[in-house]
């Protein structure tokens, strides 16, 4: 049976606009999926599809093992392929002790920015990776050790001074309590005990933030109005202890110059 030509036309006519209407929504569906996908821009210029949320990088899931050289140290670091350079220095942290600011990392002969991928830059399971110190960071963080040691030498100085002024401050203490007992004390351990108050205070001047210049200086005022009243006292002089003891010195008192 032949079919008219007019109907032939009209069938072509038919499939043409079928193949036009599935043409155009795949069309419409590759550019809706071509709109929906983002893009980001790698280090090294390399234009490449976004990763999404569900593909963020798990660091508790390591997929390469990673050999870090630290001087004469080498240490081994597992991590994600997708990681960067900056992750690394994080993990890193724990093990050198360094924060990611003062870390340098080295791969195939180039320093390493923070926001590069281990991946993007060619690093596989076993790859080496060089760390070294950042210069300034290094040399803050030894200005920073020095201040401290400095902080904790002058501390140690006080307290030393402070533990011998409170010794000498309790034997003016027994002086002055002797004196007003009617007792007389050798003058000599009087003048020797001034002696030495004011060594402590000429030490008290070398020592950034001493503050016990004020209370050595009570003291030698008060010895000095001690010895006054000490040389009206009528009675045999003798040595006086912190426990109130008397007794004759079996040693003989030296004057400081």
């Amino acid at each position: 049976m032949r079919i008219p030509e007019m109907m032939k036309r009209r069938l072509r006519r038919g499939e043409a606009a079928d193949s036009a209407t599935t043409t155009s929504s795949s069309s419409s569906s590759s550019a809706a999926a071509a709109e929906s996908v983002e893009w980001e821009m790698r280090p090294g210029g390399m234009l490449v599809q976004k990763r999404s949320e569900s593909a963020a990088v798990d660091l508790a899931t390591p997929n390469l093992r990673i050999r870090v050289v630290y001087g004469a140290v080498s240490v081994q670091i597992s991590a994600n392929a997708e990681s960067t350079f900056g992750e690394l220095k994080k993990l890193l942290t724990a093990e050198t002790g360094l924060q990611p600011a003062e870390q340098r990392l080295i791969f195939r002969g180039k320093e390493r920015e923070n926001g590069e991928y281990l991946d993007t830059c060619g690093v596989k399971d076993r790859s080496k990776v060089l760390l070294i110190d950042d210069p300034e960071s290094k040399e803050r963080r030894m200005v920073e050790m020095r201040r401290k040691a400095k902080i904790e030498t002058i501390q140690r100085l006080i307290d030393n001074v402070s533990t011998e002024i409170d010794r000498l401050v309790e034997q003016v203490d027994v002086i002055e309590k002797s004196i007003a007992n009617g007792k007389r004390v050798a003058e000599l351990q009087i003048t020797t005990l001034i002696e030495m108050l004011m060594q402590q205070a000429v030490k008290l001047d070398n020592i950034p933030a001493a503050v016990d210049g004020e209370r050595v200086q009570k003291c030698v005022e008060k010895l000095d109005v001690l010895k006054v009243q000490n040389a009206k006292q009528k009675v045999p002089p003798s040595v006086v202890t912190s426990t109130l003891e008397t007794f004759e010195p079996s040693y003989k008192w030296e004057l400081f110059d």
